[in-house]
């Protein structure tokens, strides 16, 4: 059967309170992992501190990247969601079985090139690519419209957030949000979905929408809770971030859980060969 042709996975309507209930959870997964959760995140902390530092000159660019860093956050937790799902099946979630999914991820597609095993990395490029337009088009908006050149946070400050004469920060945040709604909405919970079942990318889309329709009101206020501790993360020079991605991630792969019945899909489960090994089985699947 063609992944994108059945019907999508029920969604569940969900209380209000669901969001708070998912960082407990996630809160929990991120310190029975211990070191193969902390790690990713310290990379994500050190990864921006480096952008923050190479980007410190030109803050109104280094506004735009770090926002759009928020756009790619669902690809950056699929380590995240590993872990949480070795947790939550009672296997070891250790470093090794990230990098076995993220190598290996899936063990049964019909090629290399098969449609369905190319989903999770699509939707990572129309990510990326989403997040590259807010940088250019964020820093575009901050270069021509403010009053002088914008190169510190003190300058964003007095330019663009506290000025009287123009309406640049409410733009911004207008034009910012009018993009991260629909990228919020297609990703909350579709890469969890692509990383756990067999099921074409479309299909996981529409289904993330799904469990955002069902739950307005819940799931604007996880997208409050997101973006409060992302903040607070990047507020400690980047540092905070190496306890909050993990947190988050862990968190995210609950709410996928809570919000969608994915039972009636076939797991996807990572291959365990080396490159080059599994070249005979790919042509007896094939077959």
């Amino acid at each position: 059967m063609n992944p994108d042709s059945a019907a999508l996975p029920p969604v569940r309507s969900v209380p209000f309170t669901s969001p708070l209930s998912w960082l407990a959870r996630g809160w929990r997964d991120l310190w029975k992992a211990g070191g193969a959760s902390l790690l990713q995140g310290a990379a994500v902390a050190v990864f921006s501190l480096l952008l923050w530092v190479l980007g410190r000159d030109k803050f109104g660019l280094l506004v735009g990247a770090l926002s759009g860093f928020l756009v790619m956050a669902p690809v950056l937790a699929t380590g995240f969601y590993v872990l949480s799902r070795s947790l939550e099946r009672g296997q070891p979630a250790r470093i090794a079985v990230v990098l076995r999914t993220w190598l290996f991820w899936q063990s049964h597609y019909r090629s290399r090139w098969d449609h369905d095993y190319w989903c999770l990395v699509r939707l990572g490029l129309l990510l990326a690519l989403a997040g590259t337009g807010w940088v250019l088009t964020s820093a575009a908006m901050i270069t021509l419209l403010a009053p002088a050149p914008v190169r510190t946070p003190y300058d964003f400050l007095l330019l663009v957030v506290l000025a009287k004469d123009n309406n640049l920060f409410e733009l911004w945040l207008v034009l910012g949000s009018v993009l991260a709604a629909p990228i919020f909405a297609s990703s909350v919970v579709s890469i969890a979905l692509l990383l756990d079942r067999r099921i074409g990318l479309w299909r996981a889309v529409l289904t993330s929408w799904q469990a955002v329709l069902a739950n307005p009101v819940t799931m604007a206020l996880w997208s409050f809770l997101i973006l409060a501790l992302v903040l607070v993360g990047m507020a400690t020079f980047m540092l905070g971030l190496a306890l909050v991605m993990p947190w988050l991630g862990h968190a995210s792969w609950h709410a996928y859980r809570d919000l969608v019945d994915s039972s009636g899909l076939p797991e996807r489960q990572p291959r365990t060969e080396e490159p080059g090994m599994g070249h005979e089985q790919d042509k007896a699947i094939g077959s």
